[in-house]
């Protein structure tokens, strides 16, 4: 079974510049799952509702205690796509045995037109068959913890390029 935790993020409808803003989830990730009609047995645990610029230490921390407590080797995190990578590393470094993947969306659950719906599909796909270790999908693509960057300008993730 797949453990899916939710933290917040665009993907949830989450988007606010002042943490005072925070109305909570606005999509459920459950819904999105539902519309289309996955067979893989999940449950969802909710971490904590943020735009994942606001995410602390303390807020990885929650979502590392939630992992290693669980019982499923199959993670997902939705995850506001921000600081994304930072959370990505963090997991990473411990270096946990279980396979894990965030994902999140560069357009509000909300919309009509998000990558939402195809994201979170991807990762469910993607984290059955990849294995262990943390990993981002997003837009089609799978990324290694230790070798992900966010390209702002062109709204996607990619591979980091070593200069000599």
């Amino acid at each position: 079974m797949i453990l899916i935790i939710t933290s917040g993020g665009t993907i949830e409808g989450i988007e606010y510049s002042n943490e005072s803003e925070n109305k909570g989830t606005i999509v459920s990730i459950q819904s999105i799952l539902q519309n289309i009609n996955i067979s893989q047995e999940y449950q969802i645990e909710k971490a904590f509702s943020k735009d994942s610029r606001f995410i602390s230490k303390e807020d990885r921390e929650i979502l590392q205690q939630k992992i290693v407590q669980a019982n499923n080797s199959l993670i997902l995190i939705t995850h506001g796509t921000i600081t994304m990578a930072e959370t990505a590393i963090y997991l990473g470094k411990l270096h946990i045995d279980k396979t894990i993947v965030l994902v999140g969306s560069f357009i509000l659950g909300t919309e009509k037109n998000s990558d939402a719906t195809f994201n979170l599909g991807f990762a469910l796909g993607t984290l059955q068959t990849i294995e262990k270790g943390v990993y981002i999908a997003m837009n089609g693509q799978i990324f290694k913890w230790d070798n992900v960057k966010k390209n702002i300008a062109k709204d996607r993730f990619e591979k980091m390029t070593l200069s000599r």
